[in-house]
């Protein structure tokens, strides 16, 4: 018997997204095929931009900060520069904290007419203070977006600037450790 198309089309959109949830931010632009984030910029003026690129909680901040160089580099040689020098450079965090209940045990859910449960600890009351357990685990979810103004330059970079880059080399070296899409 063959399946329904909707129902096949479902169980791929669920595939697709709990899979997108389980892998770092790939290097492509914000908003590709729907993912939270990439790499955006904006052109300040004929030889400067404003770069960022944001990753979600399973991009390391490294990961990130590669990327940003990255797109820099990028940016420089599509606008016919050999260098760029980064200005006013940070790599924001931002920190979520997130609940996760037990699921043997829900007491804002399930509400029975026992109060006694078995938990980690042996057997107890809801709410017992004694104990001092909670019903649930507390993870901490950071999320990296680092973000740079750019200056472009034509031939050899500017000596002594240690926020000048080549970005042909750039390019070379790290754009084979950064994460694209499939």
């Amino acid at each position: 018997m063959k399946p329904p198309t909707k129902t096949l089309l479902l169980v791929a959109a669920a595939a697709l997204t709990l899979g997108a949830c389980a892998t770092a931010t790939p290097y492509a632009p914000a908003g590709f095929n729907g993912q939270r984030g990439g790499y955006a910029e904006q052109r300040l003026e004929t030889d400067r931009y404003r770069v960022s690129f944001s990753g979600n909680s399973v991009t390391s901040r490294e990961q990130v900060e590669m990327s940003l160089l990255l797109r820099a580099a990028e940016l420089t040689t599509e606008n016919g520069f050999d260098w760029f020098s980064t200005t006013n450079r940070a790599t924001d965090r931002d920190t979520r904290y997130q609940t996760v209940g037990d699921p043997f045990f829900d007491r804002y859910r399930y509400w029975g007419p026992s109060w006694r449960y078995y938990g980690r600890r042996g057997w107890s009351l809801w709410g017992d203070p004694f104990w001092g357990r909670a019903d649930f685990d507390v993870r901490q979810v950071d999320r990296y977006e680092a973000t740079a103004e750019i200056v472009m330059g034509r031939g050899a970079k500017p000596a002594g600037d240690a926020n000048a880059f080549d970005a042909r080399e750039v390019i070379a070296n790290i754009g084979s450790r950064i994460t694209r899409p499939t």
